[in-house]
């Protein structure tokens, strides 16, 4: 790739400044980082021109794979047009891309309904958070350890990963309980004897740890960086019955699992019978990678803030063009069916690996095309000690069969597997084939 002055950067050159300017808590993935350049569809190439197959789409955020052609003709069509506009002047774009999401909104937001755009999924759960302490009156919350909400104080304090607190939580009234993580229940149960000991332990919880009197209670439907934590059916309508119960509101975290990524629905917590959100965040996959995020409420909870508001890049013409036309190919396409189809043969692929390899692959888990591999010390001798330093060496191994592949957890020892939601059996079969490859190579090396 050239500068704006022509000069061709190498990616040994970008890795060298890139280390060299920017702060050095921007992490990177692999030992020496994979600077890309050029993309389309599941298909990546870097600087130097190697190609990739990408099996994580940017955390989770290019839905339909680089350069969608839908969206990229929305772009240049809106960019032509107008650039920018603070949310102090009504656009189309807002009003047509709030219209949208409210009509695919679950339960009672979808009935009736209100939105407000923001710029990042950070900035969406903090409008969650003061809003639902501004509609109750209250201000103790209850978020979920292992999950993730963002990088601004209060979406740290919200957070449950020591890795990502830069500093002691500076937000009060935040309390946190068990995260519904079955392959490691803090109670030593089992899905189907568990009587889900873990939201029961919310009432505990709020009893002894709050006034008893809650704001809400944020909880992401799959927790994400957390390492693609599935709540077992049934978790979120006792755990919210007991928050509906102290008089909170339920504020739902779908900045990952939203827009069909967990497959045959639009939203994850759609998986759960009888719960239905009080406040909805979303992000990431709403725009194709454009950086726009939404805050849905009920028409009485978001009509409960009366002070003023702006959001100087929220909702902007850009960025709404972006999301109304991924939104588009989404529903015109049935990308939630997609990711329902490919995602049982990705499924049905790791299910194998794990077959293959159970000495360090410990649990796979996920929904659609949202899947992750655990892996620890030895699943056969019952030792579930998280093992990062294989997931290490496993990531380099993948980065060389031409596939790149996400981290998370706490422990950082979870693969995230997410390719876009138009990923073909083709390229699910390629990629857990160069999983297998990896897997292989690993286990040669392994002492």
């Amino acid at each position: 790739m050239s500068d704006s002055g022509g000069r061709k950067w190498t990616s040994a050159e970008v890795r060298a400044k890139h280390k060299e300017l920017l702060f050095p808590s921007v992490g990177t993935f692999y030992e020496e980082p994979v600077c890309l350049d050029s993309g389309k569809g599941a298909r990546l190439k870097d600087l130097d021109g190697r190609e990739y197959l990408d099996f994580f789409g940017g955390i989770l955020t290019v839905s339909l794979g680089q350069a969608h052609p839908k969206v990229n003709a929305a772009l240049h069509a809106q960019i032509d047009r107008l650039g920018h506009v603070s949310t102090l002047y009504p656009t189309v774009g807002i009003v047509e891309l709030a219209e949208k999401l409210l009509e695919l909104a679950p339960g009672k937001i979808g009935k009736a309904g209100k939105a407000f755009f923001t710029a990042s999924g950070t900035e969406a759960d903090e409008t969650a958070v003061a809003l639902a302490q501004i509609a109750t009156g209250r201000q103790e919350l209850i978020a979920l350890r292992h999950g993730y909400h963002g990088r601004s104080m209060l979406a740290q304090s919200l957070t449950a990963h020591a890795k990502y607190r830069a500093v002691p939580t500076q937000i009060a009234g935040i309390k946190h309980a068990h995260s519904p993580y079955c392959y490691r229940c803090p109670y030593g149960a089992t899905v189907e004897h568990c009587g889900f000991k873990c939201a029961q332990d919310i009432e505990d919880l709020i009893q002894t740890t709050t006034t008893g009197q809650i704001a809400g209670f944020l909880a992401e439907p799959i927790q994400g960086v957390g390492g693609f934590i599935v709540a077992p059916d049934g978790y979120f309508k006792v755990a919210v019955d007991i928050v509906k119960k102290y008089g909170g509101l339920f504020i739902c975290d779908e900045v990952q699992t939203g827009f069909g990524r967990t497959g045959g629905k639009m939203w994850g917590i759609e998986h759960h019978d009888g719960v239905e959100p009080d406040i909805m965040t979303m992000a990431k996959g709403i725009a194709n990678g454009m950086p726009i995020a939404a805050c849905l409420a009920t028409v009485a909870v978001a009509d409960s803030w009366k002070a003023g508001n702006i959001s100087t890049f929220g909702g902007n013409p850009i960025t709404t063009a972006a999301a109304s036309a991924t939104i588009d190919v989404i529903v015109e396409e049935r990308l939630t069916d997609n990711a329902t189809a490919m995602g049982k043969v990705l499924r049905d692929g790791l299910d194998a690996l794990k077959k293959k390899y159970g000495k360090v692959i410990g649990d796979v888990r996920g929904k659609g095309l949202m899947q992750a591999l655990e892996l620890v010390n030895d699943e056969k001798a019952n030792d579930r000690t998280p093992d990062a330093a294989s997931t290490s060496r496993l990531f380099e191994e993948s980065k060389k069969k031409g596939i790149l592949i996400g981290r998370g957890g706490l422990w950082g020892n979870v693969i995230r597997i997410a390719p876009p939601l138009n990923v073909t059996r083709s390229e699910i079969d390629e990629g857990l084939k160069a999983l297998d490859a990896s897997f292989a190579a690993f286990a040669e090396t392994t002492p």
